[in-house]
Formats: C-alpha cells, structure tokens, sequence
C-alpha cells in the first residue's frame, strides 16, 4: 500500500483497523460497511492494488465468521482478482470453506488445495478440523505423510 498517495493511506488504514476491531467485537455489518468504505477510497482500477486484496478477503473474513457463506464468495472472488490474491493460501481457505458450507464440493476442494498447497497444514491448524479432513481426502498425502 505504499504507492498509494498519504491521504488515502491513513484512512484507509484508519478504516481497516476500526473494521477490525468491530469485526473481533462481533459486529459483523459495521466492520464490512468499514472495509468497503476504505475500497471506495482505492483510486481505479482497484484490482492494481494490494489493499484491494486483503479488503475484499476482510470482508470475505468477516461474511464467513458471521456465518453469510452465500455473501463471501464474491469479495474472496474478487480477492482473487487483485494484486497479491492468486495464491494466497488465507484467500483460497476462506473461498474453499465457503464453498464446503454451501454444499458445493468439488469447488471447495480445489480452493482448499490451493490453500494447503501455499499454506501447508499450518494454514488449517485454526481452523475446525472437517475443512483439513475435507481436504485430505480429496488428495494424495504427501510423501512422508500427513
């Protein structure tokens, strides 16, 4: 985020921090309404910058913690989309457990793959065991095992 002018680093800072803080406080609509107002402040296109990346997934985070799966897919898509999203294993997680909760296996598998692929398993140790249990059945355990 350092290439972006002062000005709208500090608020978007500014922004993110008060959407964390409402986010770990449970108030899961103030914290998303934070971190989309610090991506109105993004100059276009938005996808250029890695502040994009990690608002989106801020709001993708916070629809799953509040338990609106059907509603974090499209941020964590368009994560995907920004500087810095392909590939990140936090990214691909949070996209792979929605998509388990919603009942659609085979997209969760492949996103839970990317995560464990970029992430190993330290990227599910936080999380409920069924996600890494999920996973691990889809795939060939790596040569010294899980």
């Amino acid at each position: 985020m350092s290439d972006l002018p002062d000005n709208f680093h500090s608020e978007i800072t500014r922004l993110s921090e008060q959407g964390n803080s409402l986010a770990d406080a449970g108030d899961y609509n103030a914290a998303v309404s934070c971190f989309e107002k610090a991506l109105d402040l993004l100059p276009p296109p938005i996808e250029q910058w890695s502040a994009a990346c990690w608002l989106f997934t801020a709001i993708g985070d916070t629809l799953f913690q509040s338990a609106r799966y059907s509603e974090a897919i499209q941020p964590l898509l368009d994560a995907v989309k920004c500087a810095g999203g392909i590939g990140n294993p936090f990214v691909h997680l949070r996209l792979g457990q929605a998509q388990l909760e919603l009942g659609n296996e085979v997209l969760a598998a492949d996103e839970l793959a990317r995560a464990y692929m970029g992430g190993g398993e330290e990227i599910f140790e936080e999380e409920d065991s069924k996600y890494f249990t999920f996973v691990k059945s889809k795939l060939r355990p790596p040569a010294g095992g899980w």
